[in-house]
């Protein structure tokens, strides 16, 4: 089953975000996606970003960068297809969670 998690951001807006199983097909539509660190104590958020493509699957590079500093980091998806809102709710989650990974 799915586990999934409610992130707020800045504006106090809940986004519900779903664990992403990586050997599934993904579909090939915009997302909004996070890497988090998800453990008995709570979650928090290492990398926030978006795509417009899930299926391309270029959030690999940045969970592989991050499992090498944090062992149970995995990826969460929000489906959202279109474009403005992808970035309104990354700015949001940005801007609440600052996010060690998206820094530089």
């Amino acid at each position: 089953m799915t586990r999934q998690i409610e992130f707020v951001g800045k504006s106090g807006a809940l986004y519900r975000y779903a664990t992403l199983e990586e050997e599934r097909a993904l579909p090939p539509v915009g997302a909004n996606y996070v890497i988090a660190q998800v453990t008995p104590e709570g979650s928090s958020i290492l990398y926030a970003g978006e795509t417009s493509n899930l299926a391309l699957r270029d959030w690999r590079v940045v969970l592989g960068a991050a499992q090498d500093q944090f062992q149970q980091a995995e990826v969460m998806t929000r489906l959202n297809v279109r474009h403005a809102i992808r970035e309104a709710e990354l700015d949001d989650i940005l801007q609440q969670h600052s996010p060690p990974l998206n820094a530089g």
